[in-house]
């Protein structure tokens, strides 16, 4: 799991298909701890293995599957797209975002950015994903911990207000009108709205 508290901006350096696969080859800038291979880094709010330890200086490289590439818009990077990134939390990990899989819900699009006193994104997520998206909830944007500050669910679109810290720290002051982004909902809201259309008496 994830807290959606992003450690690092890396930056792709190549991804190339491969049999099926997609290999990303990602600098992790200045970001150097000590990576092993097989452990989980999310990237762009997508969970991906890293395939191998890399030396020093070396790039972090990931295989996405046609899965991941299907459900995500880990597909549409390129050499030189940003990425967020944050290694898998350990049980002494300070959990200040929230319960992040990084396992994508699905692709929203960007429907509007407003940059004045309060920076704000609007996002058009897929409609089904609208019952998981509650007012002041928690809700993960490109791997980004974020608050839901408003929300139109007839319209379905929610938006977001960010501070300068995630605006500095984070890909998303880079975000435009019509960019896709990796979305994931609240585990909780899930896990609930789940068990209530399937396991209550009232659903039977």
């Amino acid at each position: 799991m994830f807290t959606g508290l992003v450690q690092s901006v890396g930056r792709v350096l190549g991804a190339k298909p491969s049999d099926g696969l997609l290999r990303l080859e990602i600098d992790p800038g200045g970001w150097r701890p000590r990576f092993e291979a097989g452990e989980s880094i999310c990237v762009s709010g997508c969970c991906l293995t890293l395939v191998e330890a890399p030396g020093t200086g070396e790039p972090l490289r990931f295989d996405a599957i046609s899965e991941t590439l299907d459900k995500t818009m880990i597909g549409d990077l390129r050499a030189g797209s940003a990425v967020n990134l944050e290694r898998s939390a350990t049980p002494t990990t300070l959990l200040g975002g929230h319960i992040v899989q990084g396992h994508v819900d699905g692709v929203g699009r960007v429907a509007k950015v407003e940059d004045g006193a309060e920076h704000r994104i609007r996002i058009s997520p897929p409609p089904v994903l609208m019952e998981f998206i509650t007012p002041k909830g928690s809700v993960c944007v490109d791997g980004v911990s974020l608050t839901v500050a408003a929300l139109s669910p007839g319209e379905a679109w929610f938006e977001v207000a960010l501070i300068p810290t995630t605006l500095e720290l984070t890909t998303l002051a880079q975000r435009v009108a019509g960019d896709r982004v990796n979305l994931e909902c609240d585990i909780v809201a899930k896990t609930i709205i789940h068990h209530a259309r399937h396991y209550t008496s009232s659903a039977r």
